[in-house]
This record gives structure tokens, sequence and C-alpha cells, in this order.
């Protein structure tokens, strides 16, 4: 379990259990700690060379953000991804997506254009080396960088409250993607409808990038099942 947790660094200039809370968080939304795996408070706490008590208020608080849930009897365990759960999430982000999307395409800037352009050759880069955490992180990247160009506040508000879930889902399905080429044509395709100020077409790629997504995640899941 936890293998790849490491020691704290105890000097770091954040409270202990403020840095042990987001150790333990971070784990789980990258996939380290998985979907139904148990948590015990001994193992972590040797894991990471600390007291129990700081990771048994870490987890209680995981379970207050939903990451953790606390079975009677068996203890805390990494909560499950349901289907409802990506459904739910993923029929928001894709509608917040393509919102966004549309109004990057009136909105941009040539700086973050040109940005957008470096970011996405990024991506396929560490797609082609297939570097999950590069792809990861450039994708994370590419998107943000349209929400940001949207110039809508309130948008980018909604979509940084669903960053944590959608992250989770994100490691799942760039992990377990079955065609590369047709995510980087996703991509491309948004990019260019955003480049060419074409309203239209940049939300109803951005929408169907999400929904295809969705897809891949439930047919990842029922795999792991």
């Amino acid at each position: 379990m936890a293998g790849k947790l490491s020691k704290i660094n105890l000097n770091d200039y954040k409270p202990l259990r403020e840095v042990i809370f987001n150790t333990l968080r971070e784990a789980i939304i990258s996939g380290e700690l998985k979907p139904g795996e148990r948590l015990m408070e001994v193992q972590l706490a040797e894991k990471m060379g600390v007291s129990r008590t700081p990771v048994r208020e870490a987890i209680r608080k995981l379970e207050l953000e939903g990451l953790v849930n606390m079975i009677p009897r068996k203890g805390a365990h990494v909560a499950e991804l349901s289907v409802k759960d990506i459904m739910d999430v993923l029929e928001v982000r894709a509608s917040l997506d393509g919102l966004a999307a549309a109004l990057s395409a009136q909105r941009i800037s040539e700086e973050e254009l040109a940005e957008l352009k470096h970011v996405y050759s990024q991506f396929v880069n560490y797609m082609e080396k297939e570097n999950l955490q590069g792809t990861i992180k450039k994708d994370v990247e590419f998107h943000e960088i349209i929400y940001r160009s949207s110039k809508n506040d309130k948008l980018i508000q909604i979509v940084n409250n669903l960053r944590e879930q959608v992250q989770r889902f994100r490691v799942i399905y760039l992990k377990d993607y079955s065609s590369p080429k047709e995510l980087i044509k996703e991509h491309a395709e948004i990019y260019e409808a955003i480049l060419n100020r074409d309203i239209e077409a940049a939300e109803r790629v951005a929408e169907r990038h999400i929904k295809n997504q969705e897809e891949t995640i439930i047919k990842a899941l029922k795999h792991m099942k």
C-alpha cells in the first residue's frame, strides 16, 4: 500500500498537518492511492516519517472533501469513482468547456494564442513519448489557457471548484485512452477552432472532447472492476 509515498520534508514552511493533508490528497488525485484502497494510519505514518495524529487528522479532512470514505469496522478507504459521479461531473464540465472555448474564440489575445500553440506542441511531444505525468501537466495547462482567455471570472471559479474531481478522472483518461492520435487530433481541433475565431466550432469540438473523455473513463473503470 502507498508504495511511492515518501518521507515528509519537516523543513517545509507549512504546518505539518497541512503538508500531510496535501501529500495524501495529491496521492489520491494522481491515482497513486487507488479507489477502494485502505488507508492505514500506522503504515502511512511510517512511510512519511511522522506520527499517527496528523495522519488521522488529514484522513478526516479528506473525508469531508469526499476523497475518503469511512466504512464501519473496516476503517478509511479511498473513495471509489462511480459511473454516476463521472457522468455528473463531466456533464457539467462538457458545458463549461464548450462555453469557455466559445468565449476564448472571441476574446483570446495573440499572446495567449501563441501560448496555447506552444503548450499543445508540448502535449503532443509528451503523448508521443508516452510520458503520462508530462501529458497530464500539459493537458491541464492547455485547458487552463482556454479558461483564462475566456475572460469570464465566474466561469473560471466554477471550473476551479471541479478541479480535483476532474483531475482524478484525467489520470484514468490519459492512461487508458486507446488512441493517442485521436486525442492529439481532438486537441488540435480545439486549437484550430479558437485560432480561426470559429465560435460554433470551438464550442462543438470542446464539448465532444469531454464526452469522448467520459466514454473512455467509464470503459476503463468497468475493466478495473
